[in-house]
Formats: C-alpha cells, structure tokens, sequence
C-alpha cells in the first residue's frame, strides 16, 4: 500500500511502563457495519423479545468475562454490563421498535443517542461513551447469531494494534499472545492505559499513525521511549532483546523500601479501589496506601452507605495495612461522576462543574458520615490513617474540611492538588493543611485546557509537559520550605523515569498501581537526588512534553 510505513520510521506515543518487546503487527478487525434501515418482518413484540433476550445474554456473557479477569477490570465489567441491563435504554430500544425498526436497528440507535449525551457532558462520562460502543456491537453481533468483534487469536504471538480496546477485550488479553499494545486513541489515564499497566503488558497509546501499521509489519515497542520503530534491523533486534533483559533483571534485584542510589528513601504505596486489592499490592512490595478511592461504595446506589457499611469496608483495608500509611480520599463524584443522592443535574461543563469537594460541602451530611466512619475504623485498627479532599482549588476550602476531618477525629488532614490555583498557592494551603497529594491526571487535563478522556487531545494529555512539571515544582518547594510531606498518587507516578523527575521536583512519596511498583524501585535505584534534581531542571527547561522526555532519556542514559 501506498501508505504504508517505511521501514526504519520511527512512531511516537505515550509509553505505559518501561517495557519493551518485538514482534508482528496483527491490527484488530473493524466493528461491525451499522445495521441497515428497514422495516421488521416482524411483529413488535418477537422484536422486542429478541432484543430483550440479546442484551441479557451480553450482560451475562460481559460479567463473565469480568468474574474471569479479577481486579480492577472486574469493575469496569460489571460497569458495562449495567449498560447493557440500563431501564432507560431499554425503554428507548422498545419504543424504537414499536415504530418499525428492528431489533438490531433500535439498539444501533439507542445506544447512539446515548453515547453522544455522554460524549457532551465530557470527563468521566465521556469515558463511558466507549464502553457503550463496545456493548452496542456485542448486543448486535449476538442479535446476528456472529461472533462479537474482539481481539483476533492466531496461532502465534503478536503485537496487537488497534484504534482503542474496550475494556471487556483489554481484561482477558492473552498474554501468552499479545507480546505488546500499541492504540492511536487514548491517553496516560484512559481504561486501555490502566488496565494495561495492572496487567503489566508492554504497551504505548496515542500514537498518532499507529492505524497505518499493516498486518505483518515487524516493529519494536519500547514504553520507555513511547517509540514503535518499524522494519527493525536485526542489530536493532538484538539490543531491544539485550535491553529487555536489563528491565528484567532490575525489577527482580530491586528489593525494599523505595530508595534512591544515594540512600534517599523514597516511600512506594499503592493506588486502590477497593479493600479487595490489599494483598496483591503488599505481594508486590507496596509500603502503604497513597490513594484509596472510596467511589466504589457510592457507585451504582440509590442512596448514600450507612456510616457502619462504610466503617465495615475501611476497616478491612486498615486491618491489611496495619503499621504502614494508608490514604483515603474523600468521595470524588459530582456532575461528571452523577449519583442522585449527591448531584446529577446535567451541567453542560461538568469537569469544571460541582465535583469533588465542591459537591461534598452541598451535601455535607455524606462528607460527615465517610469522615466519621473512617474515624471510627481508625480507632479500631493500627494503620496510619490520613485523609485527603479532592479537588481543592482554594485556600478556603483547605480551611474548610481539615478543620471539619480534625473535629471528627482525625488526625491527618490533607488535600489533593489537582488544579493550578492550588498549585500556586501551595504554600499558603500547606499552612492548613498536613500534607498535600498530587494529582497528575487532572493537573495535566487542567493545565493543558484537554480533557483526559477524549482522544482527539490525547497529544496534550502528558505530564511530562514543562508547564505541569513548573507546578508541579511549585508545591513540592512548598512542602520542603514548610516540612509538609508532598504525596504524587496520579498515573504520572507509574512513569520510571518520570518519577524519578518528580523526586527531583520534591515529591516525597510515590503512588501508583501496584503493577507499576517494580519498575519504579529499580529506576529510582539508578539514581541519586542530585541527578533527580539535574533531571528536573532538564525537564522544566523544555518547550514540551516531548523535548523534556527526550533531554532526561538522553541524560539518564549517559548517567
């Protein structure tokens, strides 16, 4: 083909890890055609019937699949498979066919329809609007009696290209199979992204002509450079092969605390979502908890948890951790994550809208009862509890809930920087507050003006960009000048050689998915603190993400 990529090109995404791996490219296959526009044979109620009978059958089968693939892909499944069960879709697919569509057709638009209200309100709703895709074109292949689109199965591994994966094929990917992962859509912080570094697959997404790759095509994924280099020479061959064996051997002699080479400690934790990953993240050297997200009691209910049901689930983390740090953020849902005993009036910018803490103060009487049921779990237990808000954007609000979690008996109140006013202000909300935490994936969104979820912006979706980095650099000098700890927990953290930037930038402590741990503890035991300082300054003397990657990989090289 005319298009196709010469070989020797080299691609550029955003690598996720620092693996790297070598193989043929095998393109995941186009989604179904949209159903045609006619007229049912037959009647409204076997229409109805049939679609009524495939949406359950790919709710089931979507369960499944996510009973199978455990962990946090077991949440986005069951996520999908409500999709699919959705009263209100439902609905829409009956009155669709009561006007002389077909099975197929009416799930073809409602879904549709649905999928574009979900793309208007943006953030973590827009995220969804993948996820229904994906249910769409399962529901119909079953509708069809043909196989649902997917990954393909050769007989042979593979590197798997593909415009983005849904995540019910990125949960059971055949790792004996697929030796890498390489999308043109997507960012750091989207559903392929995540649950590739939970699975610990080589992968890089964003890569603007990934869709160009043809079937066959040799190529090399390398995640620490976010490079795909087509048509590789066998000299080429041989140092990917030799540098894949230097990745292995680091994570498997970096050992311990996290440190830097010169004896500077550098605490490793573990983002969670649930109790239920305890013990895989301690197996894999976690050294507490940097993030607990506490949305999984919220989600998919009516109403808000007693304070006993939510005492019940933060004991059984504690308990896990017991000795060591454990910090939980307050409930982080508003317009763009609706529940309706919190906030779900549509707003038509729901990333700026009432989420967060500004949703919480609304409804103070739910941020009292998490606050007091985590107390209560911490008097009952002997992990280190601290507390954090998210989405704090003034002093203020700082004021506001350390002075409310300390009233209801906590003893380590903090904040999440999220957004540059906090950012910038960090010496001044650092005098409030015990500690701060920083949100890589929402700083970079809000800093970059790009949605961390849409694809089209993926591009300006990097913390490596200076500007990022420059606040960043902002609340870590706060916390040294004022001795408050400065806590990274967003995805930006997972990045090896990025975190070992952050440190330099004044990061204290490290969180990120347990899968990542590994790779981060050898990295950082490469380096001293003054090299994590010379890094810093190379990186905030870029004009870009992708100069500031560059100058630290040329740098961390010749270390």
């Amino acid at each position: 083909m005319a298009d196709d990529i010469a070989a020797g090109s080299e691609l550029h995404g955003t690598g996720i890890g620092r693996g790297i791996a070598t193989g043929p490219v095998l393109r995941m296959p186009d989604p179904l055609p949209e159903p045609e526009e006619t007229t049912s044979t037959l009647t409204a109620d076997a229409e109805k019937e049939r679609a009524r009978a495939s949406l359950a059958a790919t709710a089931a089968i979507i369960r499944h699949r996510g009973e199978r693939a455990g962990g946090s892909a077991k949440d986005v499944l069951e996520a999908q498979a409500f999709m699919a069960e959705d009263p209100t879709l439902i609905d829409d697919v009956g009155a669709r066919i009561d006007a002389g569509k077909t099975a197929e057709r009416a799930v073809y638009e409602a879904f549709a329809a649905f999928r574009d209200l979900l793309v208007s309100m943006g953030g973590y709703m827009g995220e969804r609007a993948t996820d229904l895709d994906d249910v769409s074109q399962r529901v119909v292949a079953h509708l069809r009696g043909v196989a649902a689109p997917g990954v393909p199965d050769p007989d042979y591994p593979f590197v798997l290209v593909a415009r983005d994966l849904a995540p019910a094929d990125t949960a059971l990917l055949d790792l004996d199979k697929v030796l890498a992962l390489v999308t043109s859509d997507g960012g750091p912080t989207s559903h392929t992204a995540i649950l590739a570094r939970e699975k610990s697959i080589v992968a890089i997404v964003g890569v603007q002509d990934a869709l160009r790759l043809t079937d066959g095509t040799d190529v090399i994924v390398d995640a620490s450079t976010g490079s795909v280099s087509v048509g590789p020479s066998d000299a080429d061959r041989a140092a990917a092969a030799a540098k894949a064996e230097e990745i292995k051997a680091a994570r498997s002699s970096a050992t311990g605390p996290g440190a830097l080479a010169d004896g500077t400690l550098v605490p490793l934790l573990a983002n969670l979502g649930s109790a239920d990953g305890a013990a895989d993240a301690l197996a894999k050297g976690a050294e507490g908890v940097g993030l607990f997200r506490t949305e999984f009691l919220f989600l998919d209910s009516s109403t808000a948890p007693t304070v006993e049901d939510q005492k019940a689930q933060y004991v059984r983390l504690l308990q896990a951790f017991a000795g060591k740090k454990v910090v939980v953020r307050a409930l982080d849902a508003g317009a763009d994550k609706p529940l309706s005993f919190l906030n779900d009036a549509p707003e038509e910018n729901p990333a700026l809208g009432l989420r967060g803490l500004r949703a919480l103060r609304a409804n103070e009487p739910i941020l009292r009862d998490q606050l007091m049921a985590l107390a209560a779990a911490d008097a009952e237990t002997d992990a280190e509890v601290w507390v954090m808000a998210p989405m704090v954007s003034t002093v203020e609000e700082t004021r506001y809930f350390t002075t409310l979690a300390r009233q209801l008996g906590l003893k380590t109140a903090g904040v999440m920087v999220e957004v540059p006013s906090s950012a910038l202000l960090a010496d001044r909300i650092l005098a409030d507050a015990d500690f701060a935490s920083i949100g890589t994936n929402d700083l970079t969104q809000y800093t970059l003006a790009a949605d961390r979820l849409l694809g089209s912006v993926a591009s300006f979706q990097d913390p490596w960009h200076p500007a990022v980095l420059k606040l960043v650099g902002e609340v870590g000098k706060a916390g040294k000048a004022i001795g408050k700890p400065v806590g990274i927990c967003g995805e930006a953290a997972a990045d090896p050689l990025l975190a070992v930037v952050l440190v330099g930038l004044g990061a204290t402590t490290l969180s990120m998915s347990p899968s990542a741990l590994a790779d981060v503890r050898a990295e950082l035991a490469r380096f001293t603190l003054e090299d994590a300082q010379r890094f810093a300054e190379l990186a905030l003397s870029a004009n870009s993400a992708i100069e500031a990657r560059g100058a630290v990989t040329a740098a961390a090289a010749g270390a």
